[in-house]
């Protein structure tokens, strides 16, 4: 049995002006650029990653794998066109040489120079390829569906966790369902849909109310008999037609059992919708509780509006100047992205008290507000390549590359300044430079959800900091062209019609 194997993932905020080219889709190698061949198996075998799950399960059936290019990157701007043709001219050429099934991790929300529907395009061009080969795909809870999605795959699975601590299981619920596709012992038929709506990613934890009973859902819906049952919560930063949730049950031939599953799900989530609202509080106020609570820490402060995960550029200011304007005292925080700076930090050299013009180098035209530089001072303590592997309980064994990284202690807050965009969902993104986050009283976060799958269970007092960035969670900052209308929240008196 001969088995292709792939990775293309990418989740675009198009409010957001960091590129996409295709050095981007590196993330964690030592080198500029996705993996191709024989090096995707020593990079993925036994992580917690969907290719993991394929490669555990190819090898247990004594597979042959093809393994053209695992292509992976922090969520930013619209993927570049020759990106996006290189990684998929990569996977087709592939697909043209034969084989017996097809096993893909994508995203679900890529979105190109001149497409909506990356995956989709790409599903697409395989079925004229390959129009029988059976396939199978893992996808994103933040999936925006679009019907060729679903149209040219014959299994879907998607995370069924926010933070997404998931990923390699859904590997394994895809790729379980594919070999009893490929072995003759199940018949995949898929039903999906979706309703008009685009909650707030601040509340699509599943641990969380609605999600967490959503969720919950899905899982009984396998439990009873379905292949797959999947409900995407969508991702609200893409202003394209089909953003927002949709829902996609597999059962082995029996399309009206999908089709009920199906609804079941997007029932609930219609019928909670206005749960998934998040309520704004300003900055000045949220620092305030965070400077009279009371606990050792470590207390979290989410600077949620300028994330890595949802296509921020990590290197706006608001946030980081309130905790040094406000005085607040035994503070971490991660991360600034400003290469620039790091180098001069770098040169001046570990001991060195500096002065730097830290962060705001990114205008941000999409919400009408330009890049603002703060001027701090302090001592670079630890200089650093960036380099770590996650502990878990996300992405378990990945490796990260934050590139070349310095550590300023100004004396009340220890910054981590990085040269490139890094999610702070391990502890290991502290401890691998010297920070015991166990030991702080405040821990500053660019993190939006999946800060807990990390810090959690550690976490006293949680503390949400409406800063500025692309990822705002203040919808009326973000002028939705494109998007279907009407959709809720952005308009309150309609029905739920589901579009495909």
């Amino acid at each position: 049995m001969r088995l292709l194997i792939a990775m293309m993932s990418h989740e675009t905020n198009t409010f957001s002006t960091v590129p996409t080219p295709l050095s981007r889709f590196g993330r964690g190698n030592t080198r500029p650029g996705p993996l191709e061949g024989e090096e995707i198996i020593a990079a993925y075998r036994n992580t917690g990653t969907a290719v993991g799950a394929f490669i555990e399960l190819a090898e247990a059936e004594g597979a042959e794998m093809v393994l053209p290019i695992a292509a992976g990157a922090w969520p930013s701007g619209p993927v570049e066109d020759a990106a996006y043709t290189y990684m998929t001219d990569r996977i087709c050429a592939a697909v043209e040489e034969g084989c017996d099934g097809i096993l893909l991790q994508l995203h679900g929300a890529m979105v190109t120079e001149s497409q909506e529907d990356g995956e989709g395009a790409l599903l697409a061009r395989i079925r004229q390829i390959a129009p029988d080969t059976p396939l199978a795909v893992s996808l994103d809870m933040h999936t925006n569906m679009y019907p060729a999605i679903v149209d040219n795959a014959d299994i879907i699975a998607g995370y069924q966790t926010y933070p997404h601590v998931d990923v390699y299981e859904t590997g394994m619920r895809a790729g379980k369902a594919f070999f009893s596709m490929i072995k003759g012992e199940a018949r995949p038929t898929m039903a999906w849909g979706n309703r008009p709506m685009l909650p707030h990613v601040m509340r699509q934890g599943s641990d969380d109310s609605p999600n967490r009973e959503i969720q919950a859902l899905a899982r009984e819906l396998e439990a009873e008999g379905a292949l797959c049952a999947s409900f995407f919560t969508g991702f609200p930063h893409a202003d394209i037609r089909l953003a927002g949730s949709s829902a996609v049950v597999v059962t082995d031939g029996d399309m009206r059992l999908a089709e009920d599953m199906r609804d079941r799900l997007l029932d609930l989530a219609w019928r909670e919708r206005s749960t998934f609202v998040y309520e704004i509080e300003p900055l000045d106020q949220s620092l305030a509780r965070a400077s009279a609570m009371e606990e050792d820490g470590p207390i979290i402060l989410l600077d949620h509006y300028d994330n890595a995960a949802s296509g921020g550029s990590m290197d706006t200011m608001m946030v980081l100047k309130g905790i040094l304007d406000a005085g607040l005292e035994d503070v971490a925080a991660f991360a600034i992205s400003d290469p620039a700076a790091v180098q001069t930090m770098i040169q001046a050299g570990i001991g060195a008290e500096v002065t730097v013009s830290l962060g705001g180098k990114t205008d941000m035209p999409s919400i009408d507000r330009v890049g603002e530089p703060l001027s701090v001072t302090g001592r670079v303590r630890l200089i650093s390549d960036g380099r770590f592997r996650n502990i878990g309980p996300m992405g378990k064994g990945v490796m990260n590359n934050m590139g070349p990284t310095v550590v300023l202690d100004t004396g009340k807050v220890e910054i981590v300044v990085i040269s490139t965009q890094q999610e702070p969902n391990d502890f290991a993104c502290f401890q691998s430079l010297g920070i015991d986050p166990l030991a702080k009283k405040y821990l500053m976060l660019k993190s939006r959800v999946h800060w807990r799958a990390g810090f959690k269970k550690i976490a006293k007092q949680v503390v949400d900091c409406a800063g500025v960035g692309v990822c705002t969670s203040d919808y009326d900052m973000l002028d939705f062209k494109n998007v279907r209308r009407p959709i809720y929240p952005l308009d309150e008196d309609l029905q739920p019609v589901s579009v495909g």
